[in-house]
Protein backbone atom coordinates (compact mmCIF):
# COMPACT_ATOMS: atom_id res chain seq x y z
CA UNK A 1 0.00 0.00 0.00
CA UNK A 2 1.52 3.30 -1.02
CA UNK A 3 2.22 6.14 1.37
CA UNK A 4 -0.11 8.46 -0.59
CA UNK A 5 -3.08 6.25 0.19
CA UNK A 6 -2.04 5.92 3.80
CA UNK A 7 -1.87 9.63 4.28
CA UNK A 8 -5.39 9.95 2.89
CA UNK A 9 -6.62 7.35 5.36
CA UNK A 10 -4.83 9.11 8.15
CA UNK A 11 -6.52 12.36 7.29
CA UNK A 12 -9.95 10.73 7.42
CA UNK A 13 -9.15 9.02 10.69
CA UNK A 14 -8.07 12.26 12.36
CA UNK A 15 -11.55 13.84 11.80
CA UNK A 16 -13.75 13.12 14.84
CA UNK A 17 -17.40 13.99 14.21
CA UNK A 18 -19.32 15.87 16.92
CA UNK A 19 -22.72 14.79 18.30
CA UNK A 20 -24.47 17.47 16.31
CA UNK A 21 -22.74 16.32 13.19
CA UNK A 22 -23.70 12.70 13.91
CA UNK A 23 -27.32 13.67 14.34
CA UNK A 24 -27.30 15.63 11.17
CA UNK A 25 -25.77 12.75 9.25
CA UNK A 26 -28.52 10.39 10.41
CA UNK A 27 -31.40 12.61 9.27
CA UNK A 28 -32.80 11.82 5.86
CA UNK A 29 -32.60 14.42 3.15
CA UNK A 30 -36.36 14.97 3.29
CA UNK A 31 -36.23 16.24 6.89
CA UNK A 32 -34.37 19.38 5.92
CA UNK A 33 -37.09 20.12 3.35
CA UNK A 34 -39.74 19.83 6.09
CA UNK A 35 -38.03 22.30 8.31
CA UNK A 36 -38.42 25.00 5.61
CA UNK A 37 -41.52 24.16 3.56
CA UNK A 38 -41.92 26.00 0.26
CA UNK A 39 -45.40 26.55 -1.10
CA UNK A 40 -45.83 25.51 -4.73
CA UNK A 41 -46.89 28.49 -6.80
CA UNK A 42 -49.92 28.18 -9.08
CA UNK A 43 -49.10 28.21 -12.82
CA UNK A 44 -49.60 31.73 -14.16
CA UNK A 45 -52.00 32.32 -17.03
CA UNK A 46 -50.36 33.29 -20.32
CA UNK A 47 -50.76 36.90 -21.26
CA UNK A 48 -53.19 37.99 -23.99
CA UNK A 49 -50.18 38.87 -26.13
CA UNK A 50 -48.77 35.35 -25.76
CA UNK A 51 -52.13 33.78 -26.62
CA UNK A 52 -52.43 35.96 -29.70
CA UNK A 53 -48.91 35.04 -30.79
CA UNK A 54 -49.65 31.34 -30.31
CA UNK A 55 -52.83 31.59 -32.37
CA UNK A 56 -51.00 33.46 -35.12
CA UNK A 57 -48.31 30.79 -35.19
CA UNK A 58 -50.94 28.05 -35.42
CA UNK A 59 -52.70 29.89 -38.25
CA UNK A 60 -49.44 30.33 -40.13
CA UNK A 61 -48.70 26.62 -39.71
CA UNK A 62 -52.13 25.67 -41.09
CA UNK A 63 -51.77 28.13 -43.98
CA UNK A 64 -48.32 26.77 -44.81
CA UNK A 65 -49.65 23.20 -44.78
CA UNK A 66 -52.56 24.19 -47.00
CA UNK A 67 -50.28 26.06 -49.41
CA UNK A 68 -47.99 23.07 -49.60
CA UNK A 69 -50.95 20.82 -50.37
CA UNK A 70 -52.20 23.17 -53.08
CA UNK A 71 -48.73 23.42 -54.58
CA UNK A 72 -48.43 19.63 -54.57
CA UNK A 73 -51.82 19.27 -56.26
CA UNK A 74 -50.98 21.92 -58.84
CA UNK A 75 -47.64 20.27 -59.50
CA UNK A 76 -49.34 16.94 -60.01
CA UNK A 77 -51.80 18.54 -62.45
CA UNK A 78 -49.03 20.00 -64.56
CA UNK A 79 -47.14 17.80 -67.01
CA UNK A 80 -43.67 16.83 -65.91
CA UNK A 81 -42.29 17.56 -69.36
CA UNK A 82 -43.17 20.15 -72.02
CA UNK A 83 -46.50 19.41 -73.68
CA UNK A 84 -46.31 18.50 -77.33
CA UNK A 85 -48.37 20.32 -79.94
CA UNK A 86 -50.49 17.22 -80.52
CA UNK A 87 -51.14 16.78 -76.79
CA UNK A 88 -52.16 20.41 -76.46
CA UNK A 89 -54.60 20.17 -79.36
CA UNK A 90 -56.16 17.02 -77.91
CA UNK A 91 -56.46 18.66 -74.48
CA UNK A 92 -57.97 21.83 -76.00
CA UNK A 93 -60.59 19.87 -77.93
CA UNK A 94 -61.44 17.87 -74.83
CA UNK A 95 -61.93 21.14 -72.91
CA UNK A 96 -64.36 22.26 -75.61
CA UNK A 97 -66.28 18.98 -75.41
CA UNK A 98 -66.53 19.11 -71.63
CA UNK A 99 -67.57 22.77 -71.64
CA UNK A 100 -70.34 21.78 -74.07
CA UNK A 101 -71.65 19.41 -71.40
CA UNK A 102 -71.38 22.05 -68.66
CA UNK A 103 -72.97 24.84 -70.75
CA UNK A 104 -75.33 23.20 -73.26
CA UNK A 105 -77.30 26.45 -73.18
CA UNK A 106 -74.36 28.77 -74.01
CA UNK A 107 -75.50 31.69 -76.15
CA UNK A 108 -74.73 35.35 -76.90
CA UNK A 109 -75.65 37.30 -73.77
CA UNK A 110 -77.05 40.30 -75.62
CA UNK A 111 -80.80 40.63 -76.23
CA UNK A 112 -81.59 41.11 -79.94
CA UNK A 113 -84.28 40.35 -82.52
CA UNK A 114 -82.41 41.06 -85.74
CA UNK A 115 -78.93 41.74 -87.12
CA UNK A 116 -79.25 45.51 -86.68
CA UNK A 117 -80.13 45.20 -82.99
CA UNK A 118 -77.26 42.78 -82.41
CA UNK A 119 -74.82 45.09 -84.19
CA UNK A 120 -75.90 48.10 -82.12
CA UNK A 121 -75.90 46.15 -78.85
CA UNK A 122 -72.41 44.80 -79.52
CA UNK A 123 -71.05 48.30 -80.17
CA UNK A 124 -72.64 49.48 -76.91
CA UNK A 125 -71.12 46.56 -74.96
CA UNK A 126 -67.60 48.03 -75.13
CA UNK A 127 -66.31 48.91 -71.65
CA UNK A 128 -69.52 47.83 -69.92
CA UNK A 129 -71.50 44.68 -69.12
CA UNK A 130 -73.98 42.91 -71.37
CA UNK A 131 -76.48 43.33 -68.53
CA UNK A 132 -76.24 47.12 -68.70
CA UNK A 133 -76.64 47.03 -72.47
CA UNK A 134 -79.69 44.76 -72.23
CA UNK A 135 -81.25 47.11 -69.71
CA UNK A 136 -80.67 50.07 -72.06
CA UNK A 137 -81.62 48.75 -75.51
CA UNK A 138 -85.41 48.35 -75.00
CA UNK A 139 -85.85 52.13 -74.81
CA UNK A 140 -83.24 52.65 -77.53
CA UNK A 141 -84.91 50.40 -80.11
CA UNK A 142 -88.36 51.70 -79.21
CA UNK A 143 -87.16 55.16 -80.24
CA UNK A 144 -84.83 54.15 -83.11
CA UNK A 145 -86.04 50.80 -84.53
CA UNK A 146 -84.23 51.00 -87.92
CA UNK A 147 -80.90 52.22 -89.30
CA UNK A 148 -82.77 55.08 -91.01
CA UNK A 149 -84.23 56.20 -87.69
CA UNK A 150 -80.92 56.07 -85.89
CA UNK A 151 -79.08 57.81 -88.71
CA UNK A 152 -81.47 60.75 -88.32
CA UNK A 153 -81.16 60.89 -84.53
CA UNK A 154 -80.30 64.10 -82.72
CA UNK A 155 -76.92 63.31 -81.12
CA UNK A 156 -77.79 64.79 -77.73
CA UNK A 157 -81.03 62.80 -77.53
CA UNK A 158 -79.33 59.56 -78.52
CA UNK A 159 -76.57 60.21 -75.98
CA UNK A 160 -79.13 60.57 -73.22
CA UNK A 161 -80.75 57.23 -74.05
CA UNK A 162 -77.46 55.29 -74.06
CA UNK A 163 -75.87 57.18 -71.17
CA UNK A 164 -76.09 54.16 -68.78
CA UNK A 165 -73.63 52.20 -70.94
CA UNK A 166 -70.81 54.72 -70.46
CA UNK A 167 -68.71 56.56 -73.07
CA UNK A 168 -72.07 57.64 -74.48
CA UNK A 169 -70.77 60.49 -76.68
CA UNK A 170 -68.29 58.29 -78.55
CA UNK A 171 -70.82 55.47 -78.81
CA UNK A 172 -73.55 57.81 -80.10
CA UNK A 173 -71.17 59.02 -82.78
CA UNK A 174 -70.43 55.40 -83.82
CA UNK A 175 -74.12 54.44 -83.87
CA UNK A 176 -75.11 57.41 -86.03
CA UNK A 177 -72.13 56.75 -88.30
CA UNK A 178 -72.77 53.04 -88.80
CA UNK A 179 -76.51 53.63 -89.28
CA UNK A 180 -75.77 56.25 -91.92
CA UNK A 181 -73.42 53.83 -93.69
CA UNK A 182 -76.04 51.06 -93.59
CA UNK A 183 -78.64 53.44 -95.05
CA UNK A 184 -76.42 54.90 -97.76
CA UNK A 185 -74.18 51.97 -98.72
CA UNK A 186 -76.05 48.76 -97.87
CA UNK A 187 -79.70 49.59 -98.51
CA UNK A 188 -80.51 49.78 -94.80
CA UNK A 189 -79.42 46.17 -94.21
CA UNK A 190 -76.55 44.78 -92.15
CA UNK A 191 -74.05 43.11 -94.51
CA UNK A 192 -73.17 39.47 -93.96
CA UNK A 193 -69.48 39.68 -94.90
CA UNK A 194 -66.53 40.40 -92.62
CA UNK A 195 -64.88 42.77 -95.09
CA UNK A 196 -68.04 44.88 -95.25
CA UNK A 197 -68.79 44.92 -91.54
CA UNK A 198 -65.36 46.19 -90.52
CA UNK A 199 -65.82 49.27 -92.74
CA UNK A 200 -68.63 50.49 -90.46
CA UNK A 201 -67.76 53.08 -87.78
CA UNK A 202 -67.12 51.48 -84.38
CA UNK A 203 -67.03 47.94 -85.79
CA UNK A 204 -63.92 45.79 -85.44
CA UNK A 205 -63.24 42.08 -85.96
CA UNK A 206 -64.68 41.09 -82.58
CA UNK A 207 -67.98 42.89 -83.20
CA UNK A 208 -68.11 41.60 -86.75
CA UNK A 209 -67.66 37.96 -85.66
CA UNK A 210 -70.39 38.33 -83.01
CA UNK A 211 -72.80 39.54 -85.72
CA UNK A 212 -71.71 37.01 -88.34
CA UNK A 213 -71.83 34.03 -85.99
CA UNK A 214 -75.14 34.83 -84.32
CA UNK A 215 -77.15 36.67 -86.98
CA UNK A 216 -75.88 35.00 -90.16
CA UNK A 217 -74.60 31.60 -89.02
CA UNK A 218 -71.08 32.31 -90.31
CA UNK A 219 -68.46 30.66 -88.02
CA UNK A 220 -66.16 33.05 -86.20
CA UNK A 221 -64.02 33.28 -83.06
CA UNK A 222 -64.88 36.15 -80.75
CA UNK A 223 -61.73 37.16 -78.89
CA UNK A 224 -62.98 39.32 -76.04
CA UNK A 225 -61.24 39.84 -72.69
CA UNK A 226 -62.57 36.54 -71.29
CA UNK A 227 -61.61 34.46 -74.33
CA UNK A 228 -58.15 36.02 -74.37
CA UNK A 229 -57.56 35.30 -70.68
CA UNK A 230 -58.67 31.67 -70.80
CA UNK A 231 -56.86 30.85 -74.04
CA UNK A 232 -53.63 31.93 -72.34
CA UNK A 233 -54.39 30.13 -69.05
CA UNK A 234 -55.08 26.94 -70.93
CA UNK A 235 -51.86 27.35 -72.94
CA UNK A 236 -53.61 27.42 -76.28
CA UNK A 237 -51.51 30.44 -77.14
CA UNK A 238 -48.89 32.75 -75.70
CA UNK A 239 -49.97 35.72 -77.81
CA UNK A 240 -51.55 38.83 -76.31
CA UNK A 241 -52.81 40.38 -79.55
CA UNK A 242 -56.47 39.47 -80.28
CA UNK A 243 -55.90 38.95 -84.00
CA UNK A 244 -52.95 36.60 -83.38
CA UNK A 245 -54.89 34.72 -80.70
CA UNK A 246 -57.77 34.30 -83.13
CA UNK A 247 -55.44 32.91 -85.79
CA UNK A 248 -53.72 30.43 -83.46
CA UNK A 249 -56.93 29.17 -81.87
CA UNK A 250 -58.52 28.78 -85.32
CA UNK A 251 -55.82 26.23 -86.14
CA UNK A 252 -56.76 24.10 -83.12
CA UNK A 253 -60.50 23.69 -83.70
CA UNK A 254 -62.66 22.82 -86.72
CA UNK A 255 -64.31 25.86 -88.30
CA UNK A 256 -67.76 24.49 -87.48
CA UNK A 257 -66.95 24.81 -83.76
CA UNK A 258 -65.72 28.41 -83.73
CA UNK A 259 -68.94 30.23 -82.79
CA UNK A 260 -70.07 27.84 -80.05
CA UNK A 261 -66.52 27.52 -78.75
CA UNK A 262 -66.52 31.30 -78.26
CA UNK A 263 -69.79 31.18 -76.31
CA UNK A 264 -68.60 28.35 -74.07
CA UNK A 265 -65.25 29.91 -73.26
CA UNK A 266 -66.83 33.31 -72.54
CA UNK A 267 -69.50 31.67 -70.38
CA UNK A 268 -66.82 29.86 -68.38
CA UNK A 269 -64.76 33.03 -67.98
CA UNK A 270 -67.73 35.00 -66.70
CA UNK A 271 -68.97 32.35 -64.28
CA UNK A 272 -65.98 30.43 -62.94
CA UNK A 273 -62.58 31.35 -64.36
CA UNK A 274 -62.55 35.00 -63.28
CA UNK A 275 -59.71 37.40 -63.97
CA UNK A 276 -58.74 38.23 -60.38
CA UNK A 277 -59.83 35.17 -58.42
CA UNK A 278 -60.81 32.11 -60.46
CA UNK A 279 -62.93 29.55 -58.63
CA UNK A 280 -60.55 26.63 -59.18
CA UNK A 281 -62.16 24.53 -56.44
CA UNK A 282 -65.53 24.62 -58.23
CA UNK A 283 -64.23 24.22 -61.78
CA UNK A 284 -65.35 21.08 -63.68
CA UNK A 285 -62.27 20.97 -65.90
CA UNK A 286 -59.42 21.28 -63.39
CA UNK A 287 -58.00 17.96 -64.63
CA UNK A 288 -57.38 19.63 -68.01
CA UNK A 289 -56.13 23.00 -66.76
CA UNK A 290 -52.36 23.66 -66.59
CA UNK A 291 -53.05 26.80 -64.51
CA UNK A 292 -54.97 25.07 -61.72
CA UNK A 293 -54.16 26.66 -58.37
CA UNK A 294 -54.04 30.28 -59.53
CA UNK A 295 -57.36 30.84 -57.77
CA UNK A 296 -59.31 29.56 -54.76
CA UNK A 297 -58.96 25.77 -54.51
CA UNK A 298 -61.11 25.19 -51.43
CA UNK A 299 -64.43 23.85 -52.81
CA UNK A 300 -66.65 25.65 -50.30
CA UNK A 301 -64.90 28.99 -50.72
CA UNK A 302 -64.79 28.56 -54.49
CA UNK A 303 -68.57 28.01 -54.60
CA UNK A 304 -69.07 31.50 -53.21
CA UNK A 305 -67.21 32.95 -56.22
CA UNK A 306 -69.56 31.51 -58.84
CA UNK A 307 -71.68 33.96 -60.82
CA UNK A 308 -74.98 34.04 -62.69
CA UNK A 309 -76.89 30.77 -62.92
CA UNK A 310 -73.89 28.81 -61.59
CA UNK A 311 -74.16 30.73 -58.35
CA UNK A 312 -77.94 30.90 -58.25
CA UNK A 313 -78.13 34.50 -59.49
CA UNK A 314 -80.00 36.12 -62.42
CA UNK A 315 -78.30 36.08 -65.81
CA UNK A 316 -77.49 39.02 -68.07
CA UNK A 317 -80.37 38.78 -70.55
CA UNK A 318 -83.81 40.18 -69.86
CA UNK A 319 -85.11 37.73 -72.48
CA UNK A 320 -82.89 34.64 -72.33
CA UNK A 321 -83.39 31.59 -74.57
CA UNK A 322 -85.99 29.01 -73.42
CA UNK A 323 -83.32 26.47 -72.41
CA UNK A 324 -81.46 28.90 -70.13
CA UNK A 325 -81.64 27.42 -66.59
CA UNK A 326 -81.15 30.69 -64.72
CA UNK A 327 -83.35 33.65 -63.89
CA UNK A 328 -83.83 36.54 -66.36
CA UNK A 329 -82.03 39.80 -65.57
CA UNK A 330 -84.09 42.60 -64.03
CA UNK A 331 -84.97 45.66 -66.15
CA UNK A 332 -83.19 48.96 -65.66
CA UNK A 333 -84.06 50.57 -62.34
CA UNK A 334 -85.51 47.40 -60.81
CA UNK A 335 -84.22 46.42 -57.38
Amino acid sequence: MSGERNSAVGEQGSRVPTKAAKGASRKPAGVAAKSAPVKASKPSRPSAKAVKAAKAAATETKAAAKAAKVAETAKAAKPSKPESRLAMVRRARRINRELAEVYPYAHPELDFRNAFQLLVATVLSAQTTDLRVNQTTPALFAKYPTPEDMAAAVPEELEEVIRPTGFFRAKAKSLIGLSTALRDSFGGEVPGRLEDLVTLPGVGRKTAFVVLGNAFGVPGITVDTHFMRLARRWKWTEQDDPVKIEAEVAEIFPKSEWTMLSHRVIFHGRRICHARKPACGACPITHLCPSYGEGETDPEKAKKLLKYEMGGYPGQRLNPPPDYPGKPAPPLGAS
